[in-house]
């Protein structure tokens, strides 16, 4: 009963998570063709107020899916655990890069508050709209949608088939 309820949890968490990083990736598509900067900074606060919850909930998918593992001791050794723990893994470092650190430097073009690395710096002056429309056009959500739900989808089906 209770390896039942963690498993619950663990794909509740999962939902949580998509429910809000879904927030970032609209977000995502809406910047490539945006280029009014009261929109675009308006865009990039509606992505940052759904931080909390996907971090929060990616926890909840890591401290739930390992505590299904810990409950049935038996899945440790089969490799499709190992591989999707390896690819969630990958798909968060894919994400921060090709992610997070475009997001941040579109932030920075536009004047508001951003983070390299993990790290917070204040808002500085805005740049010119040739700066701001070279950082928007780096951005690649088609990239990152095949990252994130492909990676997803992977270790989805590894966890039902649990095909090694």
């Amino acid at each position: 009963m209770l390896y039942q309820l963690v498993v619950f949890l663990h794909v509740a968490s999962v939902l949580g998570y998509l429910l809000a990083h879904g927030v970032s990736a609209a977000v995502s598509f809406a910047l490539k063709k945006e280029r009014d900067i009261a929109r675009v900074r308006a865009l990039l606060d509606l992505s940052l107020a759904s931080y909390p919850a996907m971090l929060w909930t990616l926890l909840a998918i890591v401290v739930f899916g390992l505590a299904a593992a810990f409950l049935n001791m038996a899945w440790w050794k089969f490799g499709w655990i190992w591989v999707s723990i390896i690819l969630l893994i990958v798909v968060i470092v894919l994400m921060a890069l090709h992610g997070a650190a475009v997001f941040g430097e579109i932030r920075k073009a536009v004047g508001l508050p951003y983070m390299v690395k993990g790290k917070p710096f204040p808002a500085e002056p805005v740049k010119s709209d040739e700066e701001i429309n070279a950082a928007l056009a780096r951005a690649n959500p088609t990239l990152l949608l095949i990252i994130g739900y492909g990676g997803f989808a992977i270790i989805a089906w590894l966890m039902t088939a649990k095909p090694f």
